[in-house]
């Protein structure tokens, strides 16, 4: 008696017992599935990324702002008058809410309805548009330079209450200053602006390597 072949009677190369089992190709292992990343190594990778973003965006504005500022300013006034638009509209459609009183009602209105007017007057030149943000700015400036210097100078427990006081009153004249020569203090404004961004971007493109090179510190597992 002897033993049933094991084997195929093609020869001992062939082997249909990859045919019976379905696979058809050659077999071959799994290849290994990469580290997981952790959730603090991830969020260092991408803090530094946005930081770097961040800071080239600004420097390529400064630059724009310093290199084009007149046009850059008729930006400026177009958005200005966009925002205008566009806070006036929201200003109407809440003026019509039904949790507000009659005398709120009435103030968003009127609100609504000169934000519209000054961002229509915006868009007749840009001239307007310029003279408009200087005023916008210099009557925001003015009143917080007011509120700020009343308040650092009657409340004894501020931090810093005189660079508080002073600071009020710089910006109390920087306000007189745009209402005074609007289109020459915006210009001078968006100089100062362009310059502060160009500032702004450097600072935040050598923060940005300098947590890339912590970043590559944190465990992937972490």
């Amino acid at each position: 008696m002897t033993d049933a072949p094991s084997g195929s009677p093609l020869g001992r190369d062939y082997d249909d017992r990859r045919i019976h089992s379905g696979r058809t190709g050659p077999v071959t292992s799994h290849e290994p599935e990469p580290p997981f990343e952790g959730p603090l190594h991830a969020l260092s990778r991408a803090a530094w990324q946005v930081v770097l973003v961040t800071g080239v965006a600004s420097l390529v504005l400064g630059v724009v702002v310093l290199v084009w500022p007149d046009a850059s300013l008729r930006v400026a006034g177009v958005l200005f008058g966009l925002y205008l638009l566009t806070s006036g509209v929201f200003q109407l459609v809440a003026a019509f809410g039904t949790h507000r009183t009659t005398s709120l009602r009435v103030l968003a209105f009127i609100s609504g309805a000169l934000s519209i007017l000054l961002g229509l007057i915006c868009f007749r030149g840009a001239m307007q548009s310029i003279l408009l943000l200087a005023l916008w700015i210099g009557i925001g400036w003015l009143i917080r330079g007011v509120t700020q210097t009343l308040a650092a100078a009657s409340d004894q427990s501020v931090p810093a209450r005189g660079w508080q006081v002073l600071l009020g009153v710089v910006t109390f004249l920087a306000g007189i200053v745009l209402i005074v020569s609007p289109v020459e203090s915006i210009t001078v404004l968006m100089v100062l602006g362009g310059c502060w961004l160009v500032a702004v971007g450097l600072v935040e493109i050598v923060t940005a390597l300098r947590l890339r090179g912590a970043a590559r510190q944190v465990p992937r597992a972490l």
